[in-house]
Order: structure tokens, then sequence, then C-alpha cells
């Protein structure tokens, strides 16, 4: 709820700003480089069979989708798309308009935050701060993903930053991949910026991630970002203004063009949420080539898997500007 408020009062702001400047409020015209996102849709699977899924959206409608014979799932793990279990909530990339899907994924979620504790010793619970915009969550990684998990993130310590991709089951929360190598300081640590960028139409690279912003998705906003550089008064986050990548200050509900240099796909998105935590992380992603250090935005995962992103991977190579 708090996420689609701040999102209706920076719409509202942002159409005021180009009403006084005299300028156009929408986004700018996509250039011949950029190629158009992919069609997503989510919502809960109804059914499945070896062709065919059907879901139902957030906003109550009924979608039937021929499922590609190349198509592939993930539910904590490679699966055949017919051995997804009904009330799974789905998010399916489409080709055809939205008529044919062609990857899936189920249940997956993404655990970003601060370690508070950690117990156990086969099968291991991590409590975690994920930010004052986001509740703290308790996590289980099992012991048969902990090999993976500690490879990446070897100070599963209070303090320590922790970003892994996992599944939502029966109420409870695994993680399962690495969404990144965990940085080598504590959250309170973060190194310096450089100085901030201020080309508001060339961009600035970095990383792109996701999360599951569900506060926004919930009220019918799906397309969306959480960004770092806001302006505390008006993000509502005394944590806001922390950035790896010398990003500009910008205003909620601001449009930003978001660009995936692997492939050229972009879209204009509104700034929806406050990406505080986003901002502690200086690492850098390895595809396609090794992006500048830092992660410029956190998209809603209908809008990353829109831009071409695997949400079993955790990242693109992005580049940003103003909308």
């Amino acid at each position: 709820m708090e996420g689609a408020m701040s999102y209706r009062a920076g719409e509202r702001r942002r159409k005021l700003a180009a009403a006084v400047l005299g300028r156009d409020p929408g986004p700018a015209p996509r250039s011949p480089e950029e190629t158009t996102p992919f069609d997503v849709v989510s919502g809960d699977l109804l059914d499945v069979s070896p062709h065919l899924i059907i879901l139902e959206t957030a906003g109550g409608e009924q979608r039937r989708l021929v499922i590609a014979p190349w198509a592939t799932a993930w539910r904590g793990g490679a699966v055949a798309p017919a051995d997804l279990p009904a009330g799974a909530r789905v998010v399916v990339r489409a080709l055809r308009g939205g008529t044919v899907a062609e990857r899936i994924w189920a249940d997956i979620t993404r655990i970003t935050g601060v370690i508070r504790e950690v117990h156990g010793r086969r099968d291991l619970t991590v409590e975690l701060d994920c930010g004052p915009h986001r509740r703290e969550r308790s996590i289980v990684v099992p012991y048969r993903s902990s090999g993976r998990i500690r490879v990446r993130h070897p100070k599963l310590e209070p303090g320590y930053l922790f970003d892994a991709i996992g599944l939502s089951d029966q109420g409870g929360t695994f993680a399962h991949l690495p969404a990144t190598s965990q940085p080598p300081y504590r959250a309170t640590a973060t190194p310096p910026s450089p100085p901030a960028y201020g080309g508001g139409q060339a961009g600035i690279s970095g990383t792109a991630v996701w999360a599951d912003l569900p506060d926004v998705a919930e009220e019918g906003v799906a397309k969306g970002v959480a960004y770092p550089m806001l302006e505390r008064e008006d993000s509502g986050c005394d944590d806001a203004g922390l950035s790896c990548a010398g990003l500009p200050y910008l205003a909620m509900g601001s449009l930003l063009r978001v660009r995936n240099v692997c492939d050229g796909r972009t879209d204009v998105l509104p700034i929806v949420a406050c990406g505080c935590l986003t901002g502690r992380f200086c690492d850098r992603c390895l595809e396609c080539g090794t992006s500048p250090r830092g992660r410029v935005v956190e998209l809603a995962a209908s809008s990353y898997v829109a831009l071409g992103g695997d949400l079993t991977k955790g990242c693109f190579n992005a580049r940003v500007g103003l909308g």
C-alpha cells in the first residue's frame, strides 16, 4: 500500500511539473537501437497441461497461453511446465502478443537484506533486516543448497549483506541460489560513491536487479522500479540517498529509461519505491560482459523479465537515464 501511494503522489507531481514547464509528461520516443520488451504475464496458476497453461492475473482476468515446445520452467530447480502445481504464483515470458509461454518461473522470490541472526547446523535459519520499507524475513537455507550459498556468501554473520534467489513454499521461504557474491564489507561500511553523474539523457551504466516489490503489485502497479538516490523527505526513508554508482537524486514518480545493454531491450518505468538497501551493494553483473560497480536500479519481477532478464540469474548490465 505504501509503495502504491508513493507512486500515485509522484505521478501527480510529475504531471504537474510537466504542465508547468510545457513538456510532454509521457516517455520520450524509442530510438532505433532500442528494442521492445517481451510480453510478460503473471498470476496464480489455475491449470496446466503439457500444451496449455491457464492463470488468473491480479486483476482477476483469466489468461490461457499455449506452451511452446521449447519452453522451460523453474520451481526451486528445473521442472517440466506440466509438473507445476495449481495455485503457484507464476511469472511467464511470452511471445506472439502474450499468447505463447516460453519461460515460466513459479513461486520464485528474492531474499535481499542484512543478516541479523543465523541458527542451525544443517538447515540454516537466517533472520534478515530487509530495510525500512520491507518486512523482516526469516528464511531457511536447506542443507543441499548451503554449499553453493556459502561459496558466494562466506560470512553468514550479523551485519553482512545477503542476497539469494529462492522459493516460497507452504508459508516458508527457502534460499536455493546465490544472487551475487557477498560484499566483503559490513552493510554499515558501504564504500563512498564516485562523483554524481550529471548527464540527464546520456544515462549511467551499472547493474539492474529485481525484487518482489509486493505492495506495488497488489495495488495494480505492475511495472516499476526501486531507486536508491531519493531525497529522504520525498521517500520517507532515513536510509535513502546512498549509492555506489554515483547516481543523481530523483523524485518518487520520476520516469527512468532502463536499457538492457546485452540485447537493447528498453522500457520507461516509474520510480515506485525507495531502493535504500540496493544502494549498499557495490557488486558487478557478469552477464554479457562486466558491468561498472554498483546497482543502478531494482526492478519489479515482471519489468525485469520484460527487459530480457532471467529471474534465476538475478542481474543484467543496464544503462539508465531520464525517461
